[in-house]
């Protein structure tokens, strides 16, 4: 700086947050009470095509969306991605995939977590089913990652 001035910086401390709870709505609300019951529902459209997770309106035509389908709970992986070392932030602390799981009777693809052991097992149409958190809340962790049927 010029003319004898000191350069000087202030700070304060400061938090930034949301203290509100926002509503999910009649359709994602179904949604995480059926988690909560350990069940799965997407939404019919129109023309039939199951969607999960459910949307309010028809993702196509904008038509408002309001029947509710239990799906799965078991399924197909329809594409993965490995992820070798997982970082703390990670839902799993050992080797797992990022995968779209397409359950039965859905029509679309719910991204989760899968849990193979090791990505030898890991494939595209691996069926899988949920691994239920012990006491459920009511959210998408409720399902703590997919794994193979024991049937596969």
């Amino acid at each position: 700086m010029s003319d004898g001035q000191r350069d000087v910086s202030y700070s304060a401390p400061h938090s930034i947050e949301y203290a509100y709870r926002r509503s999910v709505g009649h359709v994602l609300g179904r949604f995480f009470t059926g988690l909560r019951d350990r069940q799965i529902f997407g939404t019919r459209t129109a023309d039939g095509r199951v969607l999960v997770p459910p949307a309010e309106y028809d993702p196509d035509t904008g038509a408002a969306v309001d029947e509710f389908v239990e799906v799965g709970p078991g399924g197909v992986v329809t594409s993965w991605t490995w992820i070798e070392h997982p970082l703390a932030t990670h839902p799993l602390d050992r080797p797992f995939a990022f995968a779209l799981v397409q359950l039965d009777g859905a029509n679309t693809g719910l991204l989760h977590v899968v849990d193979t052991g090791d990505a030898a097992a890991m494939r595209t149409g691996l069926r899988v089913e949920p691994r239920w958190r012990e006491q459920t809340r009511g959210e998408i962790q409720d399902i703590v990652c997919f794994e193979p049927e024991a049937s596969s």
